[in-house]
């Protein structure tokens, strides 16, 4: 059975597919024109969708496609297949994506850029921090990747609430409440992290009326989709000092384009769709302990509803 592994690092991926399977017969590539000659002749693919949509949209077709990508949106296009198995990287960006967001609200407690901003100064700033023990913290998105910041943050002494599809009791969490009870939910919360997927049902979501129910002293981390946020209404948000800063990781347009607001707004920190990267080691061992599964024709990690998006 032929692999088409298409990846930018394809090579590393082959090398770690190849050491631990050796029987594995391994085609990879990052070339457009080579991936199209290869595969036809490999019913697995394994690889991103920006380089896998292409392929599909020429009429090419896998039996079973493993994305290393958590997002799997551009592989939802209305005019491509979907009469084959996908199934999308989950399991992998909990901790990166822990730290990322740790990262960020230890910085805004602690006034990391303000201060650097007095030593740029020459300026004294002896402020006093307040402690995280206590504050209150809303994850919208409490799947997978939303379950592990929780864990992660959970030693801290922050009370954690979270936001899901439908409300249900989910450790660690003290509540998740469903997606209709987002504004009141946000409205209580000192950091408010997104990292819902993109479907029809969580565009938009973060727009001026939501933004009018946060604390003056929030905190905004965006790291699930940029579909999420209305630009225009958190840039306004923000120069009306109604939240006290933005990280904004993923944007509707990427890069992105050098007149957006984003720019200049201000207390607005943009890093770059870096929060959570696809780390080839334990990508390659999700889809090896996936390929048992697709071998045995059970259910398939990650695997993809394309009714419901994700």
């Amino acid at each position: 059975m032929s692999i088409l592994i298409a990846e930018h690092q394809h090579a590393l991926y082959r090398d770690l597919l190849a050491a631990a399977a050796p029987d594995l017969v391994l085609r990879s590539s990052a070339d457009p024109e080579e991936l199209a000659r290869l595969a036809g002749d490999c019913p697995i693919w394994l690889g991103c969708p920006d380089l896998l949509v292409p392929l599909l949209r020429q009429g090419l077709k896998p039996a079973w496609l493993q994305s290393t990508w958590a997002g799997i949106t551009p592989m939802l296009a209305s005019e491509l297949p979907r009469d084959y198995r996908l199934s999308r990287a989950v399991g992998i960006f909990g901790q990166v994506m822990a730290e990322y967001v740790l990262t960020y609200i230890l910085a805004h407690e602690r006034q990391l850029l303000a201060r650097l901003a007095s030593q740029v100064e020459r300026r004294w700033d002896n402020r006093l921090p307040h402690s995280l023990a206590g504050r209150r913290v809303l994850i919208v998105g409490s799947g997978d990747i939303g379950q592990s910041v929780a864990r992660f943050l959970q030693p801290f002494g922050v009370e954690l609430h979270g936001i899901a599809r439908e409300p249900r009791p989910l450790e660690p969490f003290r509540e998740v409440a469903g997606l209709p009870e987002l504004a009141g939910q946000a409205a209580q919360a000192d950091y408010l992290i997104n990292l819902l997927p993109d479907t029809p049902a969580t565009r938009d979501l973060y727009d001026a009326a939501l933004f009018a129910q946060l604390k003056p002293s929030a905190l905004f981390i965006n790291a699930g989709r940029g579909v999420a946020v209305v630009d225009a209404d958190l840039v306004a948000a923000l120069e009306e000092g109604r939240l006290a800063g933005a990280v904004i990781d993923v944007c509707r347009e990427e890069p992105l384009p050098a007149e957006h607001p984003f720019w200049n707004a201000p207390r607005l920190l943009l890093t770059g769709h870096s929060s959570a990267p696809t780390l080839p080691g334990p990508m390659a061992e999700l889809f090896l302990d996936n390929l048992q599964r697709y071998r045995r024709d059970e259910p398939l990690r990650g695997q993809v509803d394309f009714q419901r998006g994700y």
